[in-house]
């Protein structure tokens, strides 16, 4: 494991604005899959976020416990290997339940900073792994989203989510929506987003600047939203030494196999920060909320450049059972 690392603010781009929306988005790394020893750098970013006056902090996809990286690299579709198998377990046993302590913990942090937390974690139900956004603030979690549908070698170890939480939310004046990773190039799923009337749009990734660099940009000005990236690191160094592809993955693996590419667009589609490689830290931008109604002169994608009489979206936002239990009524 890593040794631990400060969190830094690695950029902050400042409005002329007199009452900016400010929202951080925190690139970190930390131990893979050690929940505790990432929850508390989660835990420095959103105090030092919150001293710049962030109403907003949003963190990598799945950051707590760590993404599934080993499939790709140690043939991870390998039928009933004995050693992907304690690899999958191990995972399992590190991930969040959300009722459980690591998200009171984030509760408690965004109730006393008074900010909301976009959170990515492994979340745990029962023998299954998602990949779970939570979007938490003081009163607890508010909105709940697990990814529509997990991207190609993911699809070994997480499963499919609903439409649930494809929903967005107040926070600090502003309406804030996210997406995991791929899903933000679903074409019917930002135009879900768009249409709760997201201010912000923020897509959470593993880490690359290479996949953050286009889609980003695009979001904006498809949605003309502030469309905002929270990327990732991992290094070789944080890999435990007891997971059971270890030697593999540290055979494999290049010095830094995520390397961030945290950034924030505009609704014009223009940077205010442009993605970061290779840093550890928190980077900030204070919004002026008041372009997007600019940008929209021209283009609203679930306003007035809609055409619902010819071109519908329907969204199902039921939460999925494998089994829906009806008790008998009592008479």
């Amino acid at each position: 494991m890593s040794t631990s690392r400060s969190t830094e603010l690695i950029a902050h781009r400042r409005s002329e604005t007199e009452n900016p929306f400010v929202v951080a988005a925190a690139q970190l790394g930390g131990g893979w899959l050690d929940v505790e020893g990432r929850l508390d750098r989660a835990i420095d970013a959103a105090e030092l976020a919150a001293s710049h006056g962030a109403s907003v902090i949003a963190y990598p996809e799945c950051y707590l416990n760590g993404y599934p990286y080993w499939l790709s690299r140690t043939n991870g579709a390998t039928f009933g290997d004995p050693l992907q198998k304690q690899a999958y377990r191990y995972y399992l046993e590190t991930a969040v339940d959300v009722g459980g302590p690591q998200v009171r913990r984030l509760t408690e942090l965004a109730r006393d900073l008074e900010i909301t937390l976009v959170m990515g974690l492994t979340e745990r139900v029962l023998g299954t792994a998602y990949c779970t956004l939570l979007t938490i603030g003081g009163h607890g979690v508010a909105g709940h989203h697990r990814k529509l549908v997990p991207t190609h070698d993911e699809r070994l170890v997480w499963g499919n989510g609903d439409g649930h939480g494809l929903r967005s939310h107040p926070a600090g004046g502003a309406r804030i929506g996210s997406l995991n990773c791929w899903e933000n190039w679903m074409p019917q799923a930002r135009q879900a987003m768009y249409a709760t009337g997201e201010d912000v749009h923020i897509g959470v990734w593993p880490g690359s600047v290479r996949l953050t660099g286009d889609i980003t940009r695009f979001i904006a000005l498809e949605g003309r939203v502030f469309s905002v990236a929270a990327g990732g690191l991992l290094r070789r160094d944080e890999v435990p030494a007891d997971f059971p592809l270890a030697e593999q993955l540290l055979a494999d693996l290049d010095e830094m196999p995520f390397d961030g590419g945290t950034a924030v667009a505009a609704p014009d589609g223009q940077w205010l920060i442009e993605p970061i490689s290779g840093r550890e830290g928190v980077v900030v931008a204070e919004l002026d909320l008041g372009r997007i109604a600019e940008e929209r002169l021209a283009f609203d994608p679930t306003g007035h450049y809609s055409r619902p009489d010819v071109l519908a979206t329907h969204v199902d936002r039921v939460r999925r059972q494998a089994v829906t239990l009806l008790d008998e009524v009592p008479r």
